[in-house]
């Protein structure tokens, strides 16, 4: 799995919409499928599965939280007619949020919302070698609006091996954009493509849990540090979740859960789970007693 990892939260569709989405795009399987049983929203699959490359997680946790544009995953593609053949599954069912067509930056590019609410930015590559097929990408809406630089900034100076890079910006002009905000910027964080941008357009949406990035730790000290580099609102801290300073969610995770509710067996995964819907920020050791069977406390 990447050290980051973009994470989906359906109703009841995750392991629906992943096979979806692994039947429609090249070199992509569904690895596991977990399901924790006795949450608050009842039992809960877990999907971890990839789509060209890029890792995903994906959650049936309930009608919590909706989907919607401000996290969007941008697709490059070979050929126009990959485009299409894209486009024509994910579209089905959902809406255009701008049309499949020709552009200045993409001779066939265009913006949907599948069945489920996903965001699919789906261009040709103009025939250029492309590293990372499936980018996600942020749009900084309303109160965090003008806010893409510093927050891509702040995020690249959290993770090793990351960096700012081109950053396209607008210019004076009768939109509403302010000059000299971000209409692109791409980043790279722990060696992974993203991309943002300011919109000052009346959107009515924001950043919310429906998409988070899922951030998997090998320690309590890298816990500790990406909790307290990120975490700025202490109401939305539960089970591993954080929203940063603009909104955005995260969850940071340490990778030997995952092992554990894989391959636990049902008594170790129910005190698994006990275990770590009474945290907010994770406790490795608690996590390791409660898989063992011992004690939660010293």
């Amino acid at each position: 799995m990447d050290k980051i990892t973009p994470h989906l939260w359906f109703d009841r569709e995750a392991v629906e919409a992943a096979e979806l989405y692994v039947a429609t795009f090249p070199d992509s399987k569904v690895v596991d499928v977990t399901t924790i049983p006795d949450t608050p929203g009842g039992d809960t699959d877990v999907v971890t599965f990839q789509l060209w490359g890029q890792s995903f997680q994906a959650i049936s946790a309930g009608p919590l939280f909706s989907f919607n544009p401000s996290v969007s995953f941008a697709v490059a593609c070979d050929t126009v007619e990959q485009v299409d053949r894209l486009w024509s599954t994910l579209a089905e069912g959902g809406s255009t949020l701008m049309p499949l067509d020709s552009y200045p930056w993409s001779e066939r590019y265009g913006w949907l919302q599948d069945r489920y609410g996903v965001s699919w930015q789906i261009s040709h590559g103009g025939g250029t070698e492309v590293a990372q097929r499936i980018t996600p990408t942020l749009m900084f809406v309303g109160d965090v609006c003008g806010k893409t630089e510093e927050a891509i900034r702040h995020y690249a100076s959290v993770f090793p091996d990351s960096e700012v890079g081109d950053i396209m910006r607008y210019d004076a002009g009768p939109g509403p954009d302010a000059e000299g905000t971000v209409q692109y910027a791409a980043f790279t964080l722990a060696g992974q493509q993203f991309a943002a941008m300011d919109s000052a357009e009346d959107h009515q949406f924001a950043f919310n849990e429906a998409i988070s990035l899922l951030v998997s730790c090998d320690s309590q000290d890298e816990i500790d540090r990406y909790w307290d580099a990120l975490s700025a609102v202490p109401e939305a801290e539960q089970c591993g979740w954080l929203k940063d300073r603009y909104g955005l969610s995260w969850q940071i995770v340490p990778a030997a859960m995952d092992e554990m509710l894989r391959t636990g067996t049902k008594e170790q995964i129910a005190r698994v789970t006990a275990a770590f819907l009474d945290m907010k920020k994770f406790d490795i050791a608690a996590l390791e007693r409660a898989y063992a069977g011992s004690a939660q406390h010293d």
